[in-house]
């Protein structure tokens, strides 16, 4: 049953670290499709109003997002390597800092959650219904740009913190399960003595 535990605290450590990666990722990836359509639409980057293509200033809007996602995203890989630093990932049994790891993460990948996933929301629907998408078929045919309807990169938004929800769930639970098997340890110890 220890071993069984542990191999598990080591994957999980593991999924927690790659989780926050896939989130740095998808912070590189979420503005590619709109980078690609909106940008040589604008006519003066100093001036989002005057564009081709109705909407393009989403392009615009989504920056500060973007940079603040790929903050947090590196802010998450740091948090995750601090299971690594306090061990908690090989420890036979957990102390306070071991506690403390767990909880930052499940902490920061909440918070990033629940910051990140209204926004992905709100400027799918702003490309939805903001975009003129004639418009925009028109400029990419003109000037064989790129074009694109698909919101493949808002979708994959809730793919990837579902993913990092997830991981932060199997931590709690990995939490409980290695202070029970503590628990046990502890009470076989006691037996032990008593006989």
């Amino acid at each position: 049953m220890y071993k069984a535990q542990i191999k598990f605290q080591k994957i999980i450590c593991l999924a927690t670290l790659a989780a926050s990666f896939i989130v740095f990722l998808y912070s590189l990836g979420i503005m590619t499709d709109i980078y690609d359509c909106f940008y040589t639409t604008m006519m003066d980057p100093e001036d989002p109003s005057q564009t081709w293509v109705t909407g393009s200033v989403i392009y615009y809007d989504m920056q500060p997002f973007n940079y603040a996602l790929t903050k947090i995203s590196i802010g998450l890989i740091l948090i995750a390597v601090t299971l690594f630093i306090t061990s908690t990932n090989k420890r036979r049994r957990y102390y306070i800092g071991n506690v403390i790891a767990v909880a930052l993460n499940v902490i920061a990948g909440v918070l990033a959650t629940v910051y990140s996933l209204p926004r992905i929301k709100a400027f799918k629907i702003q490309f939805l219904t903001t975009v003129n998408f004639e418009e925009l078929k028109t400029f990419s045919e003109l000037f064989n740009s790129a074009y694109t309807e698909s919101t493949f990169w808002f979708d994959l938004g809730y793919v990837v913190f579902a993913i990092l929800l997830v991981v932060d769930a199997l931590l709690i639970f990995n939490l409980i399960w290695k202070f029970r098997m503590m628990r046990l340890e502890k009470q076989l110890i006691a037996k032990g003595k008593e006989a």
